[in-house]
């Protein structure tokens, strides 16, 4: 394969790199800004995903840092086609030196693709790391098979991480232990209900049944047969990755319809407090998988702000409560500002892919290091795990939702604000 980084290596080898080529070096003329490419879901069903992408790059705008860096920002629209689209816009005509991509599978598997078949570094984050290693490879069906990338990087949390949560947040209450999925037909969907990786047997593994009725499609509008499935289970605890337009139909039917788990944790749809909100009073006590809040004990690598302090600017600046992706966004900045500070070249490759993966980096949701602690050795080489923690919906007196950590386990620096209460 011709790839941009190809014809850059070949021409810069023979003196044939011309100021008006199709491919000129990128970033390398003194003074020249490092250009970055920026993919997020700003618009379309995951547009919760992007809220905070403007006050987090106005943020980085007015860091000491920032006058390095050109920073050019493409809409995926929640559309997968589109993300790659875009992403081959920023490595062709815009000739971004460092790919950064940012939230569900939908989003950062087809700009990663798109980047590593064009050999341009890439640092992605906000999916589960199974999704975005193993949905991306050629058999995601056969792990002999599996290979590293070479050229991009990610740091999330993996299934294990939320199954473990969840369920811990479960054991907190008398329940049956008869759990209904609900997973969509998506990569998430597919990667949390997988028979073989995915919730089934983890959960059996815990003394958990689970229930699942098959894949829907993503917006969908009438639920009658998932939750007539569950109610037919006896589930008393329901879990799944759904898009948020897709939860608030399931449960505002489940409610009219009389089925009450006492359990729901839902991971994807109710991370945002917007979409708690739309649900009225039976948001209260849904529970989900916390990657970043105020509470989280670390802080910015790039200005200094604690969690607390950027969740309060942000809400200053907006009007708008916190919201866990401004935690991951910024620490996406502080990932390229600290990758690029350590190279003398923005247009060496090699050099970027290496100073990604020596990263040891304290950032604003925790360290970020590419060791492979807690990841499979298949993995091990692109993937970084972060904290992860579970927490609750709770209403307040005057209206809204507060989101409670309520299960800490092996993160106890993270401090919790309570315990799980079954819903109601």
């Amino acid at each position: 394969m011709i790839t941009r980084r190809n014809l850059l290596k070949g021409t810069a080898a023979t003196g044939l790199i011309a100021a008006t080529g199709a491919f000129p070096m990128p970033a390398i003329a003194q003074g020249a800004k490092i250009k970055l490419g920026y993919v997020s879901p700003q618009s379309g069903p995951l547009a919760a995903f992007g809220e905070a992408d403007n006050f987090i790059l106005s943020n980085f705008a007015q860091s000491a840092a920032a006058s390095e860096f050109e920073i050019i920002v493409k809409d995926s629209q929640s559309n997968p086609n589109r993300a790659a689209d875009v992403a081959q816009e920023l490595i062709i005509s815009d000739e971004v030196d460092l790919m950064l991509v940012a939230s569900t599978p939908e989003t950062t598997n087809p700009v990663t693709t798109t980047a590593e078949a064009e050999g341009v570094p890439l640092i992605s984050t906000m999916a589960p790391w199974q999704p975005w290693f193993i949905g991306q490879q050629g058999n995601p069906g056969d792990p002999d098979s599996w290979r590293p990338f070479n050229y991009a990087y990610h740091f999330f949390w993996g299934l294990e991480d939320v199954i473990s949560v969840f369920t811990n947040m479960w054991g907190q209450l008398e329940t049956n232990k008869i759990v209904g999925g609900l997973f969509p037909n998506d990569a998430d969907g597919n990667a949390w209900g997988d028979p073989v990786s995915g919730f089934p047997p983890a959960l059996a593994e815990k003394g958990f049944q689970i229930f699942d009725p098959g894949r829907y499609q993503n917006l969908t509008d009438d639920f009658s047969a998932q939750i007539n499935a569950f109610r037919q289970a006896n589930a008393e605890i329901i879990t799944g990755v759904p898009i948020p337009p897709d939860f608030t139909t399931f449960w505002t039917q489940a409610r009219q319809q009389g089925f009450t788990p006492k359990a729901a944790s839902i991971g994807k749809a109710i991370l945002f407090p917007q979409a708690v909100e739309a649900l009225g009073d039976t948001g209260h006590n849904l529970s989900s998988e916390v990657w970043w809040s105020p509470s989280h004990p670390f802080s910015s690598s790039l200005n200094g702000m604690s969690s607390a302090e950027l969740a309060e600017a942000y809400t200053a600046e907006t009007g708008r409560q916190w919201t866990q992706p401004i935690g991951f966004v910024h620490a996406l900045l502080e990932m390229a500002t600290n990758v690029m500070g350590r190279v003398s070249d923005a247009g060496d490759v090699d050099a970027v892919v290496e100073a990604i993966a020596a990263t040891d980096l304290q950032t604003i949701v925790g360290p970020v290091v590419f060791n492979g602690a807690g990841v499979p050795p298949f993995a091990a080489t692109n993937v970084c795990k972060t904290p992860l923690v579970g927490g609750q919906w709770r209403m307040r007196d005057g209206g809204g939702y507060d989101l409670v950590i309520v299960d800490n386990t092996g993160f106890e620096n993270i401090p919790a604000g309570g315990t799980m209460e079954a819903i109601s």
